[in-house]
């Protein structure tokens, strides 16, 4: 694209720095050392692609500078699980039942168990547990807490049914949606994401409901500029929930990738053009059926498929060849990206 690329990253780990034209060691929580670096370049923009923990930042820097984003209080309620479900409710959003928590001591009696206990503002699966009994609950508080950066953990009801996320970008309070793409998780009680698929399987009807929610979901949060990642459950006689929505693309492969693959838009094109204040609406071109697997201990029978050529790779990468049972995303070890004229099942 011929755009000159400014990194921030922890230098361990950052797979982007040597890529970039010029990377810089300071965290994507440092919004203040960020943004003197900003101002000194004289940048045209500024984006994340898939980690929530850099939405602030982008918000803070944007406003300072008169570039192109979501507000600092759109970006705390689509980073903050407590906020969101707050902004939800004032939106009319179908969701579940919900009670913020900062220490073991909570009241659910009006609550029906199974419940889900989360941390507030983190991603990944990470400190997420589905509580069958009360009894369980300090336990999973406590995990949630842990894992949260502020401390806090929020309990809300479960909901059971089919998971998919809704792949969206918006352009001045105008959202286009690119894909559904329906999940598969390791289920109870962490939840951590095993494959991904686009397009959804769904039924037109149910497919409708979950679009009209999406864009209820992002007026609710005001998310009005770039990338839109929202999560539904949808129970078995129909019913949509909204569990949440990142204001970023999704993560997995689902925005640098799969949506790419399933409907020939170059998303992460589209999220950098309008950092920059340049705009086109999205034309969708191809029909094709894409998705993710991950591998890990509890998907060890799609092994084979790693070493050998198979017609649909597009990308793939043994990590670690210990496979273990995995209690979030970082734990997984290696990913197989296809792309067919039909949902590859392994």
């Amino acid at each position: 694209m011929g755009i000159e690329t400014h990194c921030f990253a922890w230098s361990d780990g950052a797979v982007c720095k040597e890529i970039a034209d010029y990377f810089y060691p300071i965290s994507i929580l440092e919004k203040d050392d960020i943004l003197q670096k900003c101002i000194e370049n004289n940048i045209d923009g500024i984006t994340t692609i898939a980690t929530d923990m850099a939405v602030p930042t982008i918000c803070y820097v944007a406003e300072k500078m008169n570039l192109v984003s979501n507000s600092s209080i759109s970006s705390f309620a689509s980073t903050n699980k407590s906020e969101m479900r707050n902004a939800f409710k004032k939106g009319n959003c179908s969701m579940p039942k919900f009670i913020e928590a900062d220490n073991i001591d909570v009241n659910t009696k009006d609550f029906k168990f199974p419940v889900i206990v989360k941390p507030v503002d983190r991603s990944g699966s990470r400190g997420v547990t589905k509580v069958l009994f009360e009894n369980q609950l300090p336990e999973a508080i406590q995990y949630a807490i842990t894992e949260s950066f502020c401390k806090k953990a929020i309990i809300e009801e479960y909901i059971d049914g089919d998971e998919v996320s809704v792949e969206t970008i918006s352009y001045d309070g105008e959202h286009t949606i690119l894909a559904i793409t329906d999940k598969v998780t390791t289920g109870e009680p962490h939840f951590v994401e095993l494959a991904h698929h686009q397009p959804s399987s769904l039924s037109n009807e149910i497919q409708e409901k979950i679009k009209s929610e999406t864009i209820k979901c992002l007026n609710a949060l005001a998310v009005n500029f770039g990338a839109g990642h929202s999560e539904f459950k949808i129970t078995p006689n129909g019913e949509v929930f909204i569990i949440e929505v990142g204001a970023r693309m999704g993560g997995d492969f689902i925005g640098s990738h799969l949506v790419e693959l399933s409907t020939g838009y170059d998303f992460l094109e589209g999220v950098i053009n309008i950092a920059l204040g340049k705009y086109e609406k999205p034309v969708l071109k191809s029909n094709a059926f894409s998705g993710v697997y991950f591998l890990c201990k509890e998907t060890e029978q799609i092994l084979p498929y790693f070493y050998q050529n198979n017609s649909f790779d597009i990308l793939k990468e043994i990590q670690n060849i210990a496979l273990q049972e995995v209690m979030n995303s970082n734990e997984r070890s290696g990913y197989l990206i296809y792309q067919s004229n039909e949902r590859i099942k392994l």
